[in-house]
């Protein structure tokens, strides 16, 4: 009679060890693949409103009817929030009568660069996860792998018998951890580099927004103190 050698049932008939390796190993993927599909989303929407906003900007509109579209909205993100964090604390300076225009500039880059780091912040929660999946779970697989194979050695000698019937299960057995490991880790490390990559790039580009708009704010407060 032929030997089941399916993955099922490799699984089933494993020992206590390697199928709590695989349940761990599974469960990874799973939370893995999980927060690709959020973080995914998110860094999308992002990238989105950070485009969207950035036409807007540099539209012609006044900054001021900029802020009231955005004091508006129930939630800001990204360039939106930067924006508004920065423009919010130039009106209260502003309000407050400040004789010189560099203290004004500078508290409103201060403002600014907190929210740019809130807005980095979020988008990279969570990332750590997919690291430690991607770098951890081969190793894990390998451990199942190690003891499955040590298991298979020691049924041989209490057996005495080598034929390819009794070692075939257990090599499968062993092999199969490793399998799952690299299935728990490939996609992770994927995802890793992808999302930290475009997280990168947001952050360069709420860098030059940050830049661009101090710019253009120490202009229109020196073209008001002249007036």
């Amino acid at each position: 009679m032929g030997t089941d050698l399916s993955i099922l049932k490799l699984i089933t008939d494993a020992s206590l060890v390697v199928q709590i390796v695989i349940g761990i190993l599974v469960l990874s993927s799973l939370m893995s693949w999980t927060l690709i599909l959020v973080k995914s989303g998110k860094l999308s929407q992002a990238r989105r409103c950070t485009e969207k906003f950035d036409e807007q900007f540099w539209s012609g509109i006044s900054l001021n009817s900029l802020y009231d579209d955005l004091n508006a909205k129930p939630k800001r993100r990204a360039l939106e929030r930067i924006f508004y964090d920065g423009f919010s604390e130039y009106k209260r300076i502003r309000s407050a009568e400040a004789s010189n225009t560099f203290p004004v500039v500078d508290a409103v880059a201060r403002t600014m660069r907190v929210a740019v780091s809130r807005e980095v912040s979020s988008l990279e929660k969570n990332l750590a996860f997919l690291a430690t999946v991607g770098s951890t779970a081969p190793y894990i697989g390998l451990f199942g792998t190690v003891w499955g194979i040590m298991n298979s050695f020691i049924s041989i000698g209490v057996t005495q018998q080598a034929t390819l019937s009794t070692v075939a299960p257990g090599i499968a057995e062993a092999l199969i951890a490793t399998a799952f490991g690299l299935f728990a880790a490939i996609p992770a490390v994927v995802a890793y580099n992808r999302f930290n990559d475009a997280v990168d790039h947001l952050d360069l580009s709420y860098e030059n927004f940050k830049d661009e708009f101090l710019s253009l704010l120490e202009r229109q407060v020196l073209v008001k103190k002249k007036g």
